[in-house]
């Protein structure tokens, strides 16, 4: 992925355009978590931040530029990586942490909203991709520590870990409808490391023959 890309309103102000900025933000993220994607209009996200319409267009464009925006703020925003240091414990906080954004209300919406947007307008995919590109690799070093201390074998994808401990938990916000809970979280993370420690997740052909 280019990471060079700068979206409709990603590059950071400061100022009276930063104020602006997270007006305009916080507007589009309640209606986008209360109507969707679909029913994104600048000019109400204008008229609720108490900003001109012309200023929103001009920073903006679409309503996809607004989701884009609103996820490099949300990527600023998120809680750095645990560091136990144990493998089962770093996933178990991530596992926690991602339960808990998706079982609150309004957070939970937002990103039916936003992975609802992804499907169907190229900008908001590619922000979304760099959204969780941003949350790979901040808590990609939990697996490569894990890797250093011999929890896990040589080789093994920190992201494909990570991947495996969320999977569960978005299947059932978008799929099943089955709950999300703390002990969901835990089996979650539990899979992962057992997975993790049986060599599941190596990629590299040196590694894989080492692995029991």
């Amino acid at each position: 992925m280019d990471h060079d890309i700068a979206w409709p309103g990603s590059v950071r102000p400061g100022g009276r355009t930063a104020r602006v900025r997270e007006s305009v933000l916080e507007v589009a993220g309640d209606l986008l978590a209360d109507r969707g994607f679909a029913h994104l209009d600048l000019t109400e996200v204008a008229a609720g931040a108490g900003v001109g319409k012309t200023t929103v267009y001009r920073r903006w464009r679409t309503p996809a530029g607004l989701v884009a925006d609103l996820l490099v703020e949300m990527a600023d925003q998120s809680l750095p990586r645990a560091d136990t240091g144990s493998l089962l414990e770093d996933l178990t906080a991530n596992a926690r942490l991602v339960a808990k954004t998706l079982t609150d209300t309004r957070q939970s919406n937002l990103f039916r909203a936003v992975i609802a947007a992804a499907t169907c307008d190229d900008a908001a995919a590619a922000a979304l991709h760099a959204f969780y590109d941003t949350r790979l690799t901040e808590w990609a070093p939990c697996v490569e520590d894990a890797v250093t201390r011999g929890e896990a074998p040589a080789g093994t994808d920190s992201r494909a870990v990570l991947s495996a401990v969320s999977a569960p938990l978005y299947y059932r916000l978008l799929a099943s409808g089955d709950p999300i809970d703390v002990d969901i979280a835990d089996r979650s993370a539990r899979a992962a490391t057992l997975a993790t420690i049986a060599g599941t997740f190596v990629t590299t052909a040196d590694a894989v023959s080492s692995v029991p």
